[in-house]
């Protein structure tokens, strides 16, 4: 035999590249290798990157820079399983980097993410591809691009996977997409409740955790509480509230039952399974405020059901909802206040708050946090409604002061609830008197000039419920209350007009208010309301009326007549008629004009003015007899007056010239009379003499500084005139011969006017001819 041999192995082809194994210390050449061809160098670069990124946020920045997530985008799509699963886990890790996230968006990688989610894909893509989604989701545009890209029903149907860090990924997910409308809609048709229900079951506090804050969520919408009901889903909820080893999960479980108490069927189902009287338990022992402050949430909203505050009543939760004003957290002292509002509803409830809770509420009124302050304040505009014991409790609690206080909150609940409680106080005369001594007209004036139509509806009852007596009215008018007061009627808003209205009515009581009102444009704005059927209503109307009743000369010119009720007093006058839209010029106005062919302007004013001389003893007397001013007529157009009665002594007869544009002229009073007494030193018949000729000297109203205070000339002619009136017709009782009385004087009067009038025309022409 001959001897074996050995066979030379063969050389490998010369085109073939020897293999080569590198070891790499630098981040930088690993991310070189992610454009690599080779798959095998593919899978090692990522899964050398992912372990870098694990290692802390410095090194997800590092990547960042290093321009590593462009090509790992890539490598999502790629065709090889294991390529595709590391690249989907260096995203998870990477996806809780901002900056990470802002160039995620901007590449648009959503769908490829998305896709990863499929049910063919190996867990632990699902794991890291849900975990990227989850940390992604946390911003608002990334959620917009999540819901568009159809990411949401395989997010629902991960819910079910086995494995539990899938499921919390998923639910986190979900828990972010669905605070957006929308998204919670879709949640809806998707049948999402049922499995989101079976995480409660999970044995990971966490999975369970999220699938209530998601619960918590999508309930706040009728048709999830629904679902949730039909799939038995309170039943669970009941269940983690009995179990003390979950209170950890407790608060946000009272917050899902809270949601639930908004369903009426839920509600009752709750009621029947005993969750209710579970609520005042927990309100009452739990000493976790966040559980205190969900537990009076859900009293709160279970309260909005009769039938439920009657049986909180009789289970006494006005003792519960006291203590809780006590609580030091704010948010408890919120939800209690909330839940006192709900609860004061029930007449029993609101009578054992009289005696305990209001005092509390007025305390909360002084703390530093506005939302408490605007909680209190609600719930003592809900007890003090139409319940004028809870008002004086309110009172005697010197809750006055902190109430206006809270009229310059920056909070328009707050404003508008404190507004309240003032309005329902100020239906009691002896509260209102103490109201206005804390300034009120002053502290409304920024409610007034609110954005807010609440606010300006609240306020404007206000002022009509504070602004009840003359001094009341000036306050408001000195403070600058009537601008904005007569601005909310020309709101858009039906509760702000018609409160506004009803606060100028209130306003316009008095003469001087009135005339104030109209200068202002209140009666222009209320004509053009109640020419409109459906901007006008009742108080729009009386407050029209109110204004002209109150400002009789622009109601005569207006219209051309008065009323029986419409009493003249004085300083009224007869401009003659104007044309709808035009204003009544001012009777200091038309003194200072010059003078033209106009009609003159009748002046009722009895009234002695500074223009005028002063009276005689005799006068005085005479003035005092019948009392205060009466109604006159007179014309500013004087030119002389004949005699009068002796008691007012004997007037000097004077001409004055015209003053106003219409043809008007000042009337004068009497000069002092002139009698010569025995035993006068000559100094004191000189100085009399000089008064009498500084009195025979006619002063215009024209004359002088317009800006200085006028006064209206007066008629003393008719003071005797009223006088004589007055003292012939008071004392008869029968109404018939008062009437003949009171013909009989006129008729004298108007044969005296026209023996006067002759006279007068008889000088005037023979001093013409």
């Amino acid at each position: 035999m001959g001897k074996k041999i050995k066979k030379e192995a063969e050389p490998p082809p010369k085109d073939v590249f020897d293999p080569l194994t590198i070891e790499s210390k630098k981040a930088a050449t690993v991310v070189l290798m992610l454009n690599s061809p080779e798959e095998e160098i593919l899978a090692k670069a990522c899964e050398a990157i992912y372990r870098f990124a694990l290692k802390g946020e410095e090194n997800k920045a590092t990547l960042l820079e290093l321009g590593a997530v462009e090509p790992l985008t890539k490598l999502l799509t790629h065709e090889d399983k294991i390529v595709r699963r590391n690249a989907t886990m260096i995203f998870g890790i990477l996806a809780s980097n901002n900056d990470v996230k802002k160039l995620l968006r901007e590449l648009d990688v959503m769908h490829s993410v998305i896709a990863q989610l499929a049910p063919e894909e190996e867990v632990v893509i699902h794991e890291f591809a849900s975990l990227c989604l989850a940390n992604m989701s946390a911003e608002y545009t990334s959620k917009v691009q999540i819901f568009e890209h159809g990411g949401l029903e395989p997010l629902i149907r991960l819910l079910s996977s086995p494995d539990p860090d899938v499921k919390k990924n998923s639910i986190e997910c979900i828990y972010n997409l669905v605070q957006d409308f929308q998204c919670r809609a879709t949640l809806h048709e998707l049948n999402a409740i049922p499995p989101i229900l079976d995480l409660l079951k999970s044995e990971y506090p966490i999975i369970q955790l999220l699938a209530l804050k998601t619960l918590g969520v999508v309930t706040y919408d009728k048709e999830s509480r629904t679902m949730l009901r039909e799939n038995q889903g309170v039943d669970q909820l009941i269940k983690i509230l009995e179990t003390k080893e979950w209170n950890d999960l407790h608060v946000e479980t009272l917050s899902v039952v809270a949601n639930c108490l908004e369903d009426m069927d839920t509600m009752v189902l709750i009621q029947q399974t005993g969750g209710l009287k579970k609520l005042l338990s927990f309100a009452e022992n739990s000493t976790i405020p966040d559980i205190q402050k969900n537990a009076a949430k859900a009293i709160s909203k279970a309260a909005s059901d009769s039938e439920n505050r009657k049986l909180f009543h009789e289970q006494e939760v006005e003792k519960c909802l006291v203590a809780l004003l006590g609580s030091e957290s704010d948010g408890t002292k919120i939800a209690a206040s909330q839940a006192i509002s709900a609860m004061s509803e029930n007449a029993g409830s609101k009578e054992f708050f009289n005696n305990q809770g209001i005092p509390q509420l007025i305390q909360l009124l002084k703390s530093d946090n506005e939302e408490v302050r605007e909680a209190a304040a609600l719930a003592l505009a809900n007890l003090t409604t139409c319940n004028p014991a809870n008002a004086n409790a309110a009172a005697e609690a010197d809750g006055i002061e902190p109430l206006i206080n809270i009229l310059s909150s920056k909070r328009d609940g707050a404003v508008a609830n404190a507004a309240t409680v003032l309005t329902n106080m100020a239906m009691q005369e002896p509260l209102r008197v103490n109201i206005q001594s804390h300034d009120i007209m002053h502290a409304l004036i920024g409610p007034l000039h609110s954005a807010n139509t609440v606010v300006q509806s609240k306020a404007a009852l206000t002022v009509a419920a504070t602004a009840c007596d003359a001094e009341a009215r000036t306050e408001l008018r000195n403070a600058g209350g009537l601008e904005p007061l007569v601005e909310l009627l020309r709101s858009k808003n039906d509760e702000v007009r018609k409160n506004a209205s009803w606060a100028v009515m209130v306003c316009a009581n008095e003469e001087l208010m009135a005339v104030e009102l109209c200068k202002l444009g209140a009666l222009d704005i209320l004509e053009e309301i109640n020419l409109s059927v459906s901007r006008k209503n009742k108080f729009s109307e009386a407050a029209h009326n109110k204004l002209l009743n109150n400002h009789l000369s622009l109601k005569y010119s207006q219209t051309g007549y008065l009323s029986s009720s419409n009493i003249i007093s004085d300083g009224f006058y007869d401009y003659g008629r104007i044309n709808p839209g035009t204003k009544l010029p001012p009777l200091k106005d038309l003194a200072f004009q010059e003078p033209s062919d106009l009609r003159a302007i009748l002046l009722v004013n009895s009234k002695s003015s500074e223009v005028s001389p002063p009276a005689s003893m005799e006068d005085k007397s005479s003035d005092v007899g019948y009392g205060r001013s009466i109604s006159s007529s007179s014309s500013l157009r004087r030119a002389s007056k004949e005699k009068t009665n002796a008691a007012f002594g004997s007037p000097t007869e004077e001409k004055s010239e015209p003053a106003s544009g219409r043809n008007t002229a000042l009337g004068k009073g009497t000069a002092k009379e002139k009698a010569s007494r025995k035993g006068r030193g000559k100094k004191e018949e000189e100085k009399v003499k000089e008064e009498e000729e500084v009195l025979a000297v006619p002063k215009l109203p024209g004359e002088g500084n317009y800006d200085k205070e006028w006064y209206p000339p007066a008629d003393s002619d008719f003071c005797v005139y009223v006088y004589e009136v007055t003292k012939s017709i008071l004392p008869i009782t029968n109404i018939k011969e008062q009437i003949e009385v009171l013909a009989k004087l006129w008729l004298i009067k108007l044969a005296s006017a026209a023996l006067w009038f002759a006279g007068s025309m008889a000088e005037l022409g023979m001093k013409l001819s």
